[in-house]
């Protein structure tokens, strides 16, 4: 549905219909009923339900709700009245199940939402539809101001309403606005008062400045020319003179004949707020690059743990994290699969995680893989079964994903001496998992690196992992996974039989002991008897000065026989393109083909970048590699994934079930390119020469904070908004996220100081928080969460190698000074590859990166070569 179209709600449904509202506990009768204006779903319940239409992720009735139908138990007879609703509540996803009364109110119901689901989804997608947004904003304002519903609002009513707007206004202010609006003096606002009143509080005196300077003067026009001008030299458009024509003609007011055509000042304010000056130059939502070059020159939107929807040690395992992540372009997902009573199941291994049915699964991926982009999906797994359930893994993915499911090479090669491209290999899905047969040929080598096996249920024991395990675990202490996982304990405790008490207690110590394993005394780390290798690593023994490296006879000789390989060899055929190996380091004697893939943990991929990243960048190339964090975040939390994009590795995992900094700067990544979840890698890391890594610049990216316009409220656990005594303090903190090129062969080890921010930056400006990340902030403005206005430059010093903007990201953030937890109010996250210099309205997003609908930043960019 376009999002200039009106919907009607039914009265039926405007007054209430009675549903039943099923959950695993109960199922219950109760009025739900839906206010349009206030964009709203409400009911009956001691809380005091509510559902704000643009929290809505998901809708699905009928069918397509069948796996929770059959999760409750419940008949098929409700199928056909089934509706659940996923959406957004203080931070976490939530599901509510409805069965209508009839299939008529059923599909009153299913039409209803989802065409006022359609209406938000477009104008929560960018900047636009302005009259549209307008009257959205209008109704539900009205509608929430008016009180005694008698169409009219008192003096009264509009104070509280500019107390819930964030308005800083005096009292004289507000009441002189409101008796201008008040044209026929009547002491009260009709509708149309209402919509004047609301221009007036809505009027920004720095569009008008803006304006007036460029129309040259108080009575100046901005005419094609002062357009053209303000274009070239302060949007710095490339676009062709008869492009920007055309767009002028948009927002032109057409004159006498003779005249030219001017823009006045109200459709300038449309135009800087259109899509035609979106920040993000991918705005027009189309696949854009070329999409035939092989896989690995490309990065690859890729979840870590997918089943998960919470913690990793006592999270819920289900379909829902594969359909959330496919639903958002996400092409490579995880699956940890294990032996079940009759069929293979999906948990984390080794926790207190529930499980889900393989079938089920695939089901899910198969329903969803292409919903969002076309291009082919990588299944990456883990395998822990017995060769008879290895055998059902093979028979439901292929009864499952059927023709979609690659078995052989698509251009009918037996040999692969190049990966296929995504645009080859579009609807296809790909099994990753690691072969056997290849890994039980490869002999232990000499390398100086030590790699860890393609497991993400894998820890270690030395002391650089405990240290990490204690830093995250501090992190984690107080989280509410850590209360569950002391509930598991405690149930372990009040069990009756020895038997569960002893069984629950293993799964406890099993977690526990993967980081708890004490390193050696000094006394034997310094010992000259060579120290055994970590379980499931690949290394090699240290050696004294005078000893000689061991042959390859003496290594297999005093080696134990490895144990015989047990893999189905239906499994094996599935997997073609990505060949799950081990990583044997990277010399002239080591050899992949073009299909083998090997997964590096966090810990060892640092190691890598800082050892050999050089050689890893031009493994890249041609190879894939999967890159998954570091078993000791126990919240789940992300690393930030352009560290490893910029050595090239393709599939680098995230927990997409964290909303934190490395969620933030993956999904700015994948926004782009028409959100198909592959993006071609900047050409330093795809050209096959090492011109183009050679080059190092130093760069600022100045940002003037101008202005802010309607900030959100916050809201309690139950989505009511909070009525503050005061309105907000708002400040704006712009930080950029620069890899790590320490790192790079070609840094300079002593780059030129970067030069001193311009007088205009406050003092805050002085310094980056630490080598990677320049933070600066303005000051604060008191009690305005409507329009407040800072113009206030900030300049960030950054450096880029090999010219890949695309890999340096920058993020805005709107905090209240007042807030205690020093949790931002609305966020802003883009590649300097596909920012747009000039004056650009930032659409604002929550935590969870879901578009607020008439926040926005108003900003001035530019970035300078130093």
């Amino acid at each position: 549905m376009d999002a200039g179209e009106d919907v009607k709600v039914p009265l039926l449904l405007q007054q209430g219909t009675p549903m039943t509202k099923v959950s695993a506990k109960k199922k219950k009768t109760v009025i739900f009923r839906i206010d349009a204006d206030e964009g709203c779903i409400h009911w009956e319940s001691n809380k005091a339900g509510i559902i704000a239409i643009e929290n809505i992720k998901e809708l699905r009735s009928g069918a397509d709700a069948r796996y929770y139908r059959e999760q409750f138990q419940l008949s098929s007879e409700y199928e056909s009245r089934w509706i659940t609703i996923i959406y957004i509540l203080d931070g976490s996803y939530k599901t509510l199940h409805l069965i209508a009364t009839s299939t008529d109110v059923f599909r009153m119901w299913d039409s209803t939402l989802r065409a006022l689901f359609a209406v938000r989804q477009q104008l929560m997608s960018g900047l636009g539809h302005g009259e549209q947004r307008q009257a959205v904003w209008e109704k539900r304002y009205w509608k929430g101001a008016d009180e005694g519903g008698d169409e009219k609002l008192t003096f009264a009513e509009v104070e509280c309403m500019c107390k819930r707007l964030n308005v800083n206004f005096s009292a004289e202010e507000m009441k002189s606005r409101f008796e201008e609006a008040d044209v026929q003096k009547r002491g009260y606002l009709d509708f149309s008062d209402f919509q004047r009143f609301v221009k007036l509080i809505k009027v920004r005196p720095e569009l008008t400045q803006l304006y007036t300077t460029l129309s040259g003067g108080k009575d100046g026009v901005l005419d094609f020319t002062a357009f053209e001008k303000f274009m070239r030299d302060s949007q710095k458009s490339s676009l062709s003179k008869d492009e920007l024509e055309n767009i002028f003609a948009r927002y032109a007011t057409k004159q006498e004949e003779g005249r030219p055509s001017t823009i006045t000042l109200d459709a300038f304010t449309s135009y800087l707020l259109s899509p035609d000056n979106a920040v993000f130059t991918d705005h027009n939502g189309k696949v854009w690059q070329d999409m035939t070059r092989p896989l690995s020159e490309y990065f690859i939107s890729s979840s870590h743990n997918t089943y998960l929807v919470g913690h990793q040690l006592v999270g819920v395992s289900t379909i829902e994290g594969y359909i959330r992540a496919l639903l958002h372009s996400c092409r490579s997902v995880e699956l940890d699969i294990y032996d079940g009573e009759t069929e293979p199941v999906i948990y984390h291994g080794k926790t207190f995680t529930s499980k889900v049915p393989l079938r089920d699964i695939c089901v899910a991926i198969a329903k969803y893989a292409f919903v969002a982009s076309p291009y082919p999906i990588v299944i990456s797994a883990e395998v822990h079964c017995s060769l008879p359930q290895q055998d059902l893994i093979a028979e439901i993915m292929k009864a499952t994903f059927g023709d979609a499911l690659v078995t052989a090479p698509v251009d009918g090669q037996k040999t692969i001496e190049v990966l296929p491209s995504p645009e080859a290999l579009k609807g296809k899905v790909l099994l990753k998992a690691k072969n056997l047969y290849v890994s039980e040929h490869e002999q232990l080598r000499e390398k100086s690196l030590t790699v860890d096996t393609e497991s993400s249920t894998e820890t270690s024991s030395d002391t650089d992992m405990m240290q990490e395990f204690r830093v995250e675990l501090n992190k984690a202490r107080n989280s509410e996974p850590v209360k569950e996982l002391k509930e598991e304990f405690q149930k372990a405790r009040n069990m009756e039989s020895l038997k569960e008490i002893k069984g629950e207690f293993l799964k406890a110590r099993n977690i526990v002991s993967r980081v708890r394993q004490k390193s050696p005394p000094p006394s034997q780390a310094s010992s000259s008897a060579p120290a055994s290798p970590r379980p499931h690593a690949l290394s090699l023994p240290p050696r004294s000065a005078q000893s000689p490296l061991p042959t390859a006879a003496t290594a297999a000789s005093t080696a134990p026989a490895p144990p015989k390989v047990k893999m189905s060899l239906d499994l094996v055929g599935l997997l073609v393109y990505t060949v799950g190996v081990k990583c044997r380091g990277f010399n002239k004697k080591e050899h992949y083909a073009p299909e083998h893939v090997f997964s590096l943990s966090e810990r060892t991929a640092n190691k890598v970048l800082k050892q050999s990243m050089w050689d890893l960048v031009k493994h890249n190339r041609t190879h894939v590699v999967r890159i998954y964090p570091s078993g000791t975040r126990l919240n789940s939390s992300n690393y930030e994934p352009h560290r490893y994009w910029c050595a090239g590795a393709q599939l680098v995992a995230i927990n997409w079930q964290t909303f934190d900094l490395g969620y933030m700067i993956n999904h700015a990544m994948f926004q782009r390119n028409g959100r198909a979840g592959y993006v071609l890698k900047p050409l330093a890391l795809r050209s096959p020469t090492k011109d183009l890594f050679s080059k190092y610049s130093k760069h600022v990216l100045d940002v003037t904070i101008i202005s802010a316009q309607q900030l959100p409220r916050p809201k309690d656990a139950l989505g009511h908004e909070i009525i503050l005594k005061s309105p907000i303090d708002p400040c704006v903190e712009v930080s950029i996220h620069i890899p790590d090129w320490t790192h790079s062969p070609f840094v300079p080890a002593s780059p030129p100081p970067i030069p001193p921010p311009p007088p205009s930056s406050p003092p805050a400006a002085a310094a980056a928080s630490t080598a990677r990340v320049a933070t600066y902030k303005t000051s604060v403005v008191k009690n305005n969460g409507f329009n407040p206005v800072w113009e206030e430059t900030l300049s960030l010093p950054f450096d880029c190698v090999g010219d890949m903007m695309d890999l340096i990201f920058v993020k805005f953030a709107v905090k209240d000074e007042k807030a205690d937890d020093n949790e931002p109010l609305a966020v802003f996250c883009v590649s300097l590859g596909s920012i747009q210099q000039g004056y650009r309205h930032l659409p604002l997003h929550d935590s969870q990166l879901s578009q607020y609908l008439f926040s926005t930043l108003f900003v001035k960019i530019s970035i300078r070569e130093t």
